[in-house]
């Protein structure tokens, strides 16, 4: 797999964290953009931290110049109100992107968001509409603007995120048709994002992943 040089935007948060991990074993250039670089301390001296919003565009130009690929996990943490951060941070990304001449971005959303809503549970689709509303109508819009914006993107939507160890072992496809209580481990949503953005498989396309 080439090397490239990638920037890390939600790098720590818990599918970010597992990115970070998965690109340093491979022996990618790592710069991360954080609000929070305490909770980097452990990455010192492994990759380039930049301190800042993800919504900032003078940040987001800084932190872009001489990337090959930008790698987006933003999440909302266990709130389930958007706060318009996702097109927020799209706008800003995407702007960022047009003045470096960076082309390729992987997107993390969630299965539901969009199209994928069709090939849902009822038992999903019921909470895609009530608890996770406000989430998913925010990330349909910043996806809209990301399929807009003329870059190479990728955008994942993962089935609900475990916490347990990479099995290696994961469905992907532009659909899947959903049964029962899908999920999947977010290091194996970190090693499919990595590889996406190593390839050119995946550009302008859809990509849902479960197990």
């Amino acid at each position: 797999m080439i090397k490239l040089k990638l920037l890390i935007i939600g790098a720590t948060g818990p599918s970010g964290q597992h990115v970070v991990d998965r690109a340093l074993k491979s022996g990618d250039t790592i710069t991360i953009l954080a609000r929070r670089p305490e909770a980097l301390r452990d990455l010192q001296g492994k990759v380039t931290i930049i301190t800042g919003d993800a919504t900032s565009h003078g940040v987001l130009v800084r932190a872009m110049k001489g990337q090959d690929a930008v790698i987006v996990t933003l999440g909302r943490g266990k709130s389930i109100r958007a706060k318009d951060l996702f097109t927020r941070a799209a706008k800003g990304v995407i702007g960022a992107a047009k003045l470096t001449g960076v082309t390729r971005l992987v997107w993390l959303s969630s299965f539901g968001v969009g199209d994928t809503f069709l090939d849902a549970t009822i038992v999903q689709k019921f909470m895609y509409r009530t608890l996770l509303r406000d989430l998913y109508i925010n990330k349909e819009a910043s996806e809209k603007i990301i399929r807009e914006s003329g870059l190479k993107w990728t955008i994942v939507y993962p089935t609900a995120l475990m916490n347990g160890p990479a099995k290696g072992i994961y469905r992907v496809s532009d659909r899947i048709k959903m049964k029962g209580a899908p999920r999947i481990n977010r290091a194996d949503v970190a090693d499919f994002i990595h590889k996406a953005a190593h390839d050119d498989k995946w550009i302008r396309r859809n990509a849902v992943i479960t197990d």
